[in-house]
């Protein structure tokens, strides 16, 4: 398995439950996490930040919805080429995700046995659809 030290996650969700499983899953990887929890300025925490490895992104917070904020991060210089994953409870929307641009799916809840394979694999840049 790879070695995921040094990497950094973006976590733009605002379920503390979701937030913390991430979190955790991400920690034991040796992957430091940046969580947004909403979409106030994704711009700014941006600028103020390395370029995240990877961005997971939940599809419904208030303010604006997931696909309008993948829009935002893919103009954004520090996350045009970064994995952008939807990580959502909403697994019907899997192929809306797939035709609005996303890398990759990952429905709640996360399997924390596959979940290491499925981030190196979306760090190797494939993408990862994955319906619990």
């Amino acid at each position: 398995m790879t070695n995921f030290k040094g990497k950094q996650a973006l976590i733009v969700e605002d379920d503390p439950v979701s937030i913390s499983v991430l979190e955790k899953l991400l920690s034991r990887l040796e992957v430091q996490s940046i969580v947004m929890d909403g979409y106030a300025d994704v711009a700014g925490l941006l600028a103020d930040v390395p370029g995240p490895d990877v961005i997971f992104l939940d599809l419904e917070m208030p303010g604006k919805d997931g696909y309008q904020m993948l829009e935002v991060l893919k103009a954004h210089p520090k996350a045009q080429h970064v994995p952008i994953v939807a990580y959502t409870t909403h697994l019907s929307h899997v192929n809306q995700t797939r035709e609005a641009g996303f890398d990759g799916f990952l429905g709640k809840p996360l399997d924390r046995h596959e979940f290491p394979l499925n981030l190196e694999r979306i760090l190797n840049g494939e993408d990862v659809w994955v319906i619990p």
